[in-house]
């Protein structure tokens, strides 16, 4: 139906605004936080985005970690209000190599924890997260300003988790499995989905795959690894990223009513 409505225009010579030109017409809103291999000059999530027809707000920033993310919230820097009403979904691809699942330090309710977060403990930062996202979105039900007033369920609170782009991360991408199999959350595995694997070299190099796709590269129990991906819309890797994301999200996104 939309693509025989823009036919439609084509024809009769109107040229129409597109989601990410004027948001009002997006179908849904999206919002990741991440650190290098999130940020937008990537492009995946920007790519997916577009396909999904939906607004991107990529609060990606290099160096970041999952610390930085629960410090954004304390602050007010992650979202807005206005946006924590909008946004379909809350995605993290905070990656660094850490167990992210460890469950001895953490804390019952997110507001038991000091704050602000250092970077000693993954899991208590990705707990902190989940908890304050889940807890802001079900007490949006007591805000009069919110259409979700009144609602006894609140908002639904979607939050997505992803793996790193390849498989050499082995502590992050177990542990964020467990992590997501705890809380029922989707997870976006690039990892067993990206076209290669550690376990097999390249058959002409002789080394791993992930390097001829990386703009550098990166030390692992030994290895030498592709480290960031090559970025730019243009690149394979961040379509092929930008295609499992979609995957991911056309699963799990509300079917909404036609504009």
């Amino acid at each position: 139906m939309k693509k025989l409505f823009l036919v439609l225009l084509a024809f009769i010579g109107i040229t129409p605004l597109f989601c990410q030109e004027k948001p009002s017409t997006c179908k849904y809103t999206l919002l990741l936080t991440g650190a290098s291999f999130a940020s937008p000059e990537n492009g995946w999530f920007e790519l997916g985005c577009e396909k999904l027809d939906a607004v991107c707000l990529n609060r990606a920033i290099g160096g970041e970690a999952i610390a930085n993310t629960a410090n954004r919230m304390i602050d007010g820097t992650l979202y807005s209000p206005e946006e924590l009403e909008n946004i379909d979904a809350l995605v993290i691809m905070q990656v660094h190599d850490k167990d992210v699942f460890e469950d001895s330090m953490l804390k019952a309710k997110y507001t038991d924890y000091p704050i602000p977060f250092d970077r000693s403990n993954y899991a208590a930062a990705y707990d902190y997260v989940i908890k304050r996202y889940i807890t802001e979105c079900y007490n949006l039900q007591f805000d009069e300003k919110s259409r979700y007033y009144g609602n006894k369920t609140g908002k639904p609170a979607v939050i997505v988790l992803c793996t790193h782009w390849h498989d050499a991360r082995t502590r992050l991408n177990g542990s964020i499995r467990q992590l997501a199999a705890k809380w029922g959350l989707p997870l976006v595995e690039f990892d067993k989905n990206i076209g290669f694997s550690k376990e097999v070299p390249h058959p002409v190099t002789g080394e791993q795959i992930s390097l001829i796709y990386a703009q550098d590269s990166q030390m692992t129990d030994g290895v030498k690894y592709g480290w960031h991906p090559k970025r730019g819309k243009d690149q394979y890797i961040q379509q092929r990223m930008a295609s499992i994301f979609v995957d991911v999200m056309k699963r799990i996104l509300p079917v909404k009513p036609e504009l």
